[in-house]
């Protein structure tokens, strides 16, 4: 089981230039555990992508389609005093927007608080470093091998 942050659960979506490696990752372990906004912050994604003329109305419609299909089988980690109480350590620790706080402190509470030997599945570089200083394992691998060198990829979140 692994968690995962909104900005690796969008390529599961809709075809984006790791849309293969996420996949694969889905295939090693198809037990996905998310915080409670990812829902939302892949609702706004989809929503940019389609302002923004990369999605048609109908490509949009389909790619709701697939996440709430995601959604239907996922572990949820939902809203809680636990959650909003790390959020506010994370906040001041790392250089982190509050709703990748939000996914970070769900992932910490889903871990019982011990991160080590967990994996956290991300393509958001500031909270990939968070998330490997907390003590997680930063998947795909590969993507952070990239960012260690100096090469940005795109991020949709």
């Amino acid at each position: 089981m692994k968690f995962w942050d909104a900005s690796a659960i969008v390529p599961l979506c809709i075809t984006q230039p790791l849309t293969k490696v996420v996949h694969g990752i889905a295939r090693e372990d198809n037990s996905i555990v998310v915080w409670w906004g990812s829902v939302i912050e892949c609702h706004s994604a989809f929503a940019r992508l389609w302002r923004d003329g990369f999605l048609s109305s109908e490509e949009e419609e389909d790619v709701r389609a697939t996440l709430s299909l995601l959604s239907s089988a996922w572990v949820e980690m939902k809203p809680c005093e636990e959650i909003r109480e790390i959020t506010g350590r994370l906040l001041l620790n790392h250089p982190l927007r509050a709703a990748d706080s939000l996914q970070l402190a769900a992932a910490i509470t889903w871990t019982d608080k011990k991160p080590n030997g967990h994996s956290f599945v991300c393509l958001d570089l500031k909270l990939g470093e968070a998330a490997r200083k907390e003590g997680f394992t930063i998947l795909p691998t590969q993507f952070q091998a990239n960012k260690k060198n100096g090469r940005k990829r795109q991020q949709i979140k």
